[in-house]
């Protein structure tokens, strides 16, 4: 039920099993995958009011970004959550990022799907990373990156996970 994946590759059947989990990097690393038996819920007072706080005092350079696989959309993968200490580094935040991406290419799925909150992300930043904006809002900013069996690549770093000395 919480199962620990430290390199995708290898664990592969475990991520293309589990419908939720949480991706930790640290100082630019993949730590871990650990899945989940069930999503974590969020409200928008969670995300308004307690988020930037949280963000703001905490220390630290590590990321947390929470996925799921809905029972309705199985063939889609949902960017729930993501939390991070006020010194994380561009490089650990995109570390998490590209993990999503390579469990998207494990489970075959069709699509990632996000709503963004944080100003930071900006439209100009999404599409450079491949989302797209999706279902339009006046209150709300909705992306996809699609796939339909067309993934990014591999990242190299991926390659050297569980081998010392790579």
């Amino acid at each position: 039920m919480f199962d620990t994946v430290t390199d995708p590759g290898q664990d592969a059947d475990l991520l293309r099993r589990g419908r939720y989990g949480v991706i930790e990097t640290r100082g630019g690393e993949l730590v871990r995958i650990r899945l989940r038996p069930f999503p974590k819920l969020i409200s928008a007072p969670e995300v308004l009011l307690l988020g930037g706080l949280f963000h703001r005092h905490r220390r630290g350079d590590w990321c947390r970004l929470y996925y799921a696989q809905p029972w309705r959309f199985p063939n889609f993968l949902a960017i729930q959550y993501i939390v991070s200490a006020h010194g994380t580094s561009y490089r650990t935040f995109r570390r998490a990022v590209e993990a999503v991406d390579e469990i998207a290419r494990i489970k075959q799925s069709d699509a990632l799907l996000c709503e963004l909150t944080a100003p930071r992300l900006t439209g100009r930043i999404m599409e450079r990373w491949g989302w797209e904006s999706h279902c339009p809002s006046r209150w709300r900013r909705h992306y996809i990156k699609r796939f339909y069996g067309t993934y990014p690549a591999r990242p190299a770093w991926l390659g050297q996970l569980g081998n010392p000395g790579s």
